[in-house]
């Protein structure tokens, strides 16, 4: 666990945090960051081992505690999230459960929105009852269900904004201000926003969590997660839990994951670009009913995102007219864009959510959300946006063609 008390200086901006917050060279003066492949760390003596086990000294001590590419790569998260601390996990779903489990008990009390990705809801829908933890969902865009959600105290409030798959636009402030009251903290899973385009820590959350396969790593590599918040709770809390479960980040993952750093703004903010203009043809386009894009006048929320974020993101949701068979034949008629669960990812990708990562909710909770048979998620890659819109286009038409 790094944080971003390392970094010499406050004044850089992201693009520049992202190439150099953290970096500590060996003697060896190398320009890339070093990669320590290795499980763990010998002593100069016992006398040295002792005192690190007790704190005494500050050592490394084993790869599942720490080692100094994935405190590097924390180090960077860290700073560029704007967080006192971070801590990385071996995937995005370790750091969410991990964020939970590290900080609710038995008899604890968790509200969370119902619009969250399927794994999320199943930890909050049935790992964490089983604890004994009393869990609550609430429509996430009504604030008359947070306070009436929060009107008795609560450990812990979990959010998604914008929301996977229907990007559904939070109030992360107002939410944040009524779960303190409540006694809650606020994690707010920021995968879909990216560290670039929303801070949820300036807006009164008090934990991020990120997939780091998403936008960060963000070309299809790896595998990994990060935790932010606050340096006591991150070292009291959170830390022990990871720790001694052994949800570790990989060394190698986390060289990866730096390398993707480098380049996260330049992606994200073409990918952003993109996703603006294949959002508008689809909005135009025949045999699609519905389109959301929190750049577009017509998102629900739109407003609120552009208050919330200081970009629109890389992702589209849309909705072709009709079910399941047309769907399927709009996604089998694409050649340029893949059929996948991932996103975040420099190509773009489509997703049917209701038979993949949002198939284990019941159909009446998918309906609440929005999640009809014939939506899709399309996470929107760094390919010329034209060749991207001739390929929507063979859907399109493949639509007409039923």
């Amino acid at each position: 666990m790094s944080d971003n008390q390392t970094s010499p200086s406050k004044a850089w901006r992201p693009a520049t945090r992202q190439l150099h917050a953290g970096l500590e060279r060996t003697e060896y003066g190398e320009t890339s960051e070093a990669l320590f492949l290795t499980s763990g760390f010998v002593y100069d003596n016992a006398e040295q081992a002792a005192k690190t086990f007790t704190g005494e000294v500050t050592h490394y001590q084993y790869s599942r505690f720490g080692n100094p590419t994935t405190a590097a790569l924390e180090a960077r998260l860290a700073d560029l999230e704007g967080a006192e601390a971070c801590v990385t996990t071996a995937t995005g779903m370790g750091a969410v459960s991990s964020a939970l489990l590290s900080h609710v008990t038995a008899g604890g009390r968790v509200v969370a929105s119902r619009a969250l990705f399927g794994s999320c809801h199943w930890i909050v829908n049935h790992l964490l009852p089983r604890y004994g933890v009393e869990t609550v969902f609430v429509d996430g865009g009504n604030l008359a269900e947070w306070d009436e959600a929060l009107s008795v105290p609560t450990d812990a409030v979990l959010l998604e904004s914008p929301s996977n798959p229907m990007l559904d636009i939070l109030d992360i402030a107002a939410i944040s201000e009524r779960a303190h009251k409540a006694g809650a903290i606020v994690v707010v899973d920021n995968v879909f926003a990216s560290p670039i385009f929303q801070k949820p820590l300036e807006l009164g959350a008090d934990v991020v969590v990120y997939s780091c396969t998403k936008h960060i790593d963000g070309q299809g590599r790896v595998l990994g997660g990060a935790v932010l918040g606050r340096k006591d709770w991150i070292t009291e809390t959170l830390q022990p839990f990871t720790r001694n479960t052994g949800n570790a980040l990989s060394p190698f993952n986390a060289w990866v994951m730096l390398k993707g750093l480098e380049t996260l703004s330049l992606r994200v903010e073409a990918m952003a670009r993109n996703a603006a203009a294949v959002a508008d043809y689809l909005a135009s386009a025949p045999g699609i009913k519905m389109v959301r894009y929190p750049g577009r006048k017509d998102h629900p929320q739109y407003e609120l995102a552009q208050r919330q974020m200081s970009g629109n993101g890389t992702l589209v949701a849309f909705a072709v007219e009709g079910g399941q068979k047309e769907a399927f034949a709009f996604m089998n008629a694409l050649r340029l864009i893949a059929i996948s669960n991932n996103l975040g990812d420099s190509r773009s990708l489509v997703t049917h959510p209701a038979t993949t990562t949002h198939s284990k909710i019941s159909p009446e909770e998918r309906a609440a959300l929005g999640i009809t048979d014939g939506a899709i998620r399309f996470s929107v890659g760094l390919e010329d946006s034209a060749d991207l819109i001739d390929d929507l286009a063979r859907g399109v038409a493949a639509l007409k063609a039923l």
